[in-house]
C-alpha cells in the first residue's frame, strides 16, 4: 500500500462561468491544493485570473466570477 493510498491528497476544482449560460458553471480539475492558487478578480472589462503560487503560472484567464475549491466527497 502506498502513502498516497493511506493519505489521499485533496482534489481541487476550478469553477468558471459557462459561455452558454448565465447560471451554469464549468468544472476543471487542478493538480495542487486549493491554497496553492491565487484568484484575482477582474474589474470592469478586465479578465479574472487564477495563478499557481507554486510556479507563478496562469491557469485561467477569462470571464468571472471563478472559484477554486476542494472537491466535494461526492465528486
Amino acid at each position: 500500500m502506498s502513502q498516497a493510498e493511506i493519505f489521499p491528497s485533496e482534489s481541487t476544482v476550478l469553477y468558471t462561468p459557462a459561455w452558454y449560460s448565465s447560471t451554469a458553471r464549468e468544472e476543471r480539475a487542478l493538480p495542487l491544493a486549493p491554497g496553492d492558487y491565487k484568484v484575482t478578480p477582474g474589474h470592469g472589462a478586465e479578465r479574472w485570473t487564477v495563478t499557481s503560487l507554486k510556479d507563478n503560472t496562469t491557469v485561467y484567464s477569462g470571464i468571472g466570477p471563478v472559484e477554486v475549491r476542494r472537491a466535494s466527497a461526492a465528486d
